[in-house]
């Protein structure tokens, strides 16, 4: 489905389009000017994903302002609400408003933003949604966006996904770790990458890490000795380690301005390195940004 060269296998993340998004974002949400001009580098790098969400603020409508002929959008639903009494008409509902925003006719990807739903009550109705939303040509492809991979084996018991998202980074192995990386690859299922630089974190300097991560200090401090060793900088490194996961099908990247795509383009195509083993966490604390107390 997806090209090998490394930059081709990059996908554009826009949380900052419709949000001042990430650790490390120090100047807000992308203007519009902005956003057409780090679309027109993603186009011209052969950059053919766009990932977005409901939930990423105006995101969707910042994208329909622009000409997105060339580019599968891929976006994902947020949590059903409690007091949904009609999750099919709901869904739908969601998705053609998405549509709408979008200045498109169909979207490449449709994925659930909480999927721990599909294991609730909700979650044969919900997913039956998803698949009738295939079969309308409104969605291509159906599936998750998770945390971990232990919350992924359980969904995996009951439902079949086209598209699997997934933090994966230099820090965060699990996914590769489990072996679900190559479990995924085997059932056919594309995977998208996205956390590449844990919000930013990874790429910050170490005088400026926010006190909340002083507990994983030795490993940051290992870190950036070893990045000062081998004269390389944080980007090339986060994006070698992806690169390398041939089960990867797209590394999804967020940007601040068109100069962070293009230092990010020039970076993946880089030759490869040898990451050390020891530069990794299991703790959630640390890889999930949604415990992050800031």
């Amino acid at each position: 489905m997806y090209s090998l060269a490394p930059s081709h296998k990059l996908a554009l993340g826009t949380a900052q389009f419709g949000l001042p998004y990430g650790v490390a974002n120090m100047t807000g949400k992308a203007s519009r000017d902005m956003v057409h001009e780090i679309l027109g580098i993603a186009r011209g790098a052969s950059i053919t994903m766009l990932d977005t969400a409901i939930s990423y603020g105006d995101s969707e409508a910042v994208l329909g302002q622009q000409n997105l002929a060339p580019f599968n959008i891929v976006s994902k639903l947020p949590e059903v609400p409690r007091d949904c009494l009609n999750i099919d008409e709901w869904v739908e509902a969601q998705v053609r408003t998405s549509l709408r925003r979008l200045q498109v006719n169909k979207l490449h990807g449709l994925l659930l933003h909480r999927p721990a739903q599909l294991l609730e009550a909700v979650g044969e109705t919900l997913y039956q949604s998803l698949l009738k939303l295939k079969a309308q040509g409104l969605v291509d492809y159906i599936g998750v966006s998770v945390y971990a991979p232990n919350e992924l084996s359980q969904l995996l018991k009951s439902f079949d996904f086209d598209v699997v998202q997934a933090p994966i980074s230099l820090f965060d192995r699990r996914m590769e770790q489990t072996g679900m990386l190559s479990q995924l690859k085997k059932a056919g299922v594309a995977i998208h990458s996205r956390s590449a630089f844990l919000q930013g974190l990874l790429l910050m300097p170490s005088a400026k890490i926010p006190v909340y991560f002083m507990p994983w200090l030795p490993l940051v401090k290992a870190y950036h000795d070893w990045l000062a060793e081998q004269n390389l900088s944080a980007l090339q490194a986060c994006l070698s380690y992806l690169a390398q996961q041939v089960d990867i099908d797209k590394i999804i990247v967020g940007v601040d301005n068109a100069q962070q795509l293009q230092q990010i383009i020039t970076a993946i195509n880089l030759p490869k390195i040898a990451i050390p083993e020891r530069l990794h966490s299991t703790d959630e604390g640390l890889l999930n940004p949604s415990r992050w107390l800031l």
